[in-house]
């Protein structure tokens, strides 16, 4: 990732590519995006005729895509009109939607935007189970829990400038104005999540 300032030019690749130079099926296959409302992403009248349609444009087993929301959202049902589910099942669609191309990088928008605990818990677990299948995930956030959950490297960004740039832990203690409530509290030990602080009163 690069960060541009006036009159500075640069170049950016994409496992060895330009960006403008993937298109149609090789572009899907590569970068998989989400936007800050998936809704934008889903237009059949109803989960199940969207999940047909990935499986089809991605010419994978027909009900692969519908499978995958189920085990992300239990006992969601393939009638229902994507407009009538709740924020968490609709991210959930539209990221199953764009997991069905199968793409080496994952980029989402403010995801956890309107999510409840139990859907934001969820998201995490499939995050964290797409990069140990050595998916790329790129997230842009507000949402300081979530990128200490999560991120191992951190760029922040103020009014376009580059503000930190470094490794999860270092930046989100650097400053208190980048702290999650965990460290916050548990300042000055270098916790950032609960299960930091878990796994340190586990420690013999």
């Amino acid at each position: 990732m690069l960060a541009f300032k006036k009159g500075v030019a640069g170049l950016a690749h994409i496992y060895g590519h330009d960006p403008a130079t993937l298109l149609g099926k090789k572009r899907i296959t590569m970068i998989g995006y989400i936007p800050q409302e998936p809704s934008d992403l889903l237009y059949a009248q109803s989960v199940q005729i969207e999940c047909d349609h990935a499986d089809r444009d991605n010419e994978i087993p027909k009900g692969q895509t519908f499978k995958l929301l189920c085990e992300l959202v239990p006992n969601i049902s393939g009638d229902s009109h994507p407009r009538d589910l709740s924020e968490g099942q609709r991210l959930a669609l539209a990221i199953c939607v764009v997991l069905s191309a199968g793409p080496n990088i994952l980029i989402l928008d403010e995801p956890t935007r309107g999510l409840d605990y139990s859907a934001k818990s969820s998201l995490i677990t499939m995050l964290k189970d797409l990069a140990q299948q050595g998916k790329s995930i790129l997230i842009a956030t507000h949402d300081v829990e979530l990128v200490a959950e999560l991120a191992t490297r951190i760029i922040f960004l103020a009014e376009g400038e580059l503000v930190a740039d470094g490794p999860t832990v270092d930046v989100l203690l650097s400053s208190p104005a980048f702290a999650p409530q965990v460290a916050k509290v548990m300042a000055p030990l270098p916790w950032i999540t609960v299960q930091d602080v878990l796994n340190a009163v586990d420690t013999p």
